[in-house]
């Protein structure tokens, strides 16, 4: 795996946060199973995020364990590959209940980034 620079991958995981916290406020479950570009965007934003955690090294991740990395890595798998047996009941608590103390870890992140 080709080595990044840290900034723009975690600049990607904001801007998929972002995406998917304004594409869903608002929104209740219904509106996410009845809504099918919703689903997907969200679907497609939560890959975005799963690639780009990928690419964050263990060291930085360590900044926040009490964030399931290897499920974040895992996600995008899913969504991919076994998209046909996803639930969009979890997806949608991912999108309430996991997003923001993600982003929090993100910002923490970032920041302990630009001190290196």
């Amino acid at each position: 795996m080709a080595v990044r620079r840290i900034e723009p991958i975690l600049a990607e995981i904001m801007a998929a946060l972002d995406g998917i916290s304004a594409a869903t406020a608002g929104k209740t479950l219904d509106d996410f199973r009845d809504d099918w570009l919703l689903r997907h965007g969200v679907e497609r934003g939560i890959e975005i995020i799963s690639e780009a955690a990928r690419h964050i090294p263990d060291d930085l991740l360590a900044l926040a364990p009490e964030i399931p990395w290897k499920q974040i890595r895992g996600i995008g798998n899913v969504l991919r590959h076994e998209y046909h047996k996803t639930s969009d009941a979890i997806i949608w608590t991912v999108v309430t209940d996991s997003l923001s103390p993600l982003r929090l870890a993100v910002e923490r992140i970032l920041e302990a980034s630009r001190r290196k």
